[in-house]
């Protein structure tokens, strides 16, 4: 085990004792985690502070209780079958990697590290073959699944595909969370005998709460699905935020009013956290997640779902991947705009039209993007999130001129 996990795990083991002041993990340097402790946040009855990925605005400082991180680790253990032992691929700032080290300590094990070239083959193999308890888990996000598969098929042979191959298909669970899992992928990594598990969840919640769409054990979903005003005109207009309540609801924010504005209680007085995601609950209980409060596009007095419409552009052959959003538009309000990573060659070029006009048969005349950008890539945080406040800035910015 690496010097700087034994000490972590220590430092936070002393943390959730109320031992120790709480720690909040920075971003590392030169891929060395870093922690610092916070006694301005003892008080509040924290163990741990996590900054939120600050995807779509300012970071905010969660504070979350031994009570979270403890509840959060054994609900994931009654879903999951049981404890075990965990690969690190991510930085324990971000609340997924946190989880790990909180989940192998109420295990009793001892995470195995893998925080540079993560989604080398040979690198990531090497790592999950020092794995050697019964049970053994991952998280990753879908880029790192995504290109992980990458260096594989069913009937792959290569040293490298094969072994990587065959050391996935050993973890009992691979949680993929952190951004949406497309329909493709999700299929492939079941094509390749893979268990993945969709995860949704967040700082908040420290970590994951709802596994392919069913809640873990002590977690009550609430869609307060009345609706948003024109929620006739499609999915995501008709759907409600999602309320999530249980033991691993943080305590709130280190700002007051900000804790005011998200966070509160349900009907049986348990912490309730009001998300920025809009779903709904099908009959048995099981959660789908439609889109973002402010991810819905009023474009002319039309509401049409950014969502949506990524999944419409994702489902064409010559895309890869995909980000849509609203900008302002003096006319429309609000015009819909698309950044878009084609699945070809780096030089091929994107047929902008066809992938309107899909959009347009199958959501609607409003729905199709006004302005298709193509990218190389979509710009991402250091955890694999798309880059939001990025994107939208490569969105908003005016086309360049045509080459002369």
């Amino acid at each position: 085990m690496s010097a700087w996990v034994r000490a972590a795990l220590e430092d936070l083991r002393a943390a959730l004792s109320g031992q120790s002041a709480p720690l909040e993990f920075l971003p590392a340097e030169d891929g060395a985690p870093r922690w610092v402790r916070r006694p301005d946040a003892a008080s509040t009855g924290t163990a741990v502070v996590v900054r939120t990925s600050g995807s779509t605005g300012m970071p905010k400082e969660t504070l979350l209780s031994a009570e979270n991180l403890r509840a959060s680790a054994e609900a994931t253990a009654e879903h999951l079958g049981g404890h075990g032992q965990w690969l690190l691929t991510l930085q324990p700032n971000y609340v997924a990697g946190l989880a790990v080290l909180s989940r192998s300590l109420q295990a009793g094990t001892e995470p195995v590290v893998l925080l540079a070239r993560t989604t080398d083959p040979q690198d990531f193999a090497a790592a999950a073959e020092q794995l050697t308890h019964q049970r053994r888990y991952v998280s990753l996000v879908p880029t790192q699944l995504q290109r992980l598969m990458g260096h594989i098929s069913v009937e792959d042979q290569t040293p490298d595909g094969g072994r990587l191959l065959a050391v996935l298909r050993r973890f009992d669970a691979i949680l993929l969370g952190g951004g949406a899992t497309s329909p493709e992928l999700f299929g492939r990594a079941q094509e390749l005998g893979l268990t993945v598990i969709r995860t949704y969840g967040m700082s908040e919640t420290a970590g994951g709460c709802v596994y392919d769409g069913i809640p873990l054990p002590g977690v009550t979903v609430e869609t307060n699905d009345d609706g948003l005003p024109g929620a006739e005109t499609n999915d995501a207009a008709a759907a409600g935020p999602v309320l999530l309540s249980g033991p691993m609801v943080a305590l709130g924010y280190r700002d007051p009013e900000l804790t005011a504005a998200r966070f509160g209680t349900d009907a049986q007085g348990r912490r309730q956290y009001r998300t920025d995601d809009l779903g709904r609950l099908s009959p048995e209980g099981r959660l789908s997640i439609i889109g973002r409060a402010d991810d819905v596009i009023n474009t002319g007095g039309v509401k049409v779902s950014a969502e949506r419409i990524r999944q419409v552009l994702e489902a064409d052959p010559q895309v890869s991947e995909a980000f849509v959003a609203g900008v302002e538009d003096p006319e429309w309000g609000q015009q819909v705009v698309a950044g878009v990573v084609g699945s070809g060659e780096p030089d091929t070029q994107l047929d902008a039209e066809g992938l309107r006009q899909s959009v347009r048969e199958q959501l609607g005349a409003a729905a199709p993007p006004k302005r298709i950008l193509p990218l190389k890539g979509l710009p991402r945080l250091a955890n694999g999130k798309p880059d939001r406040q990025e994107l939208l800035r490569l969105l908003q910015s005016p086309p360049a001129p045509p080459a002369p």
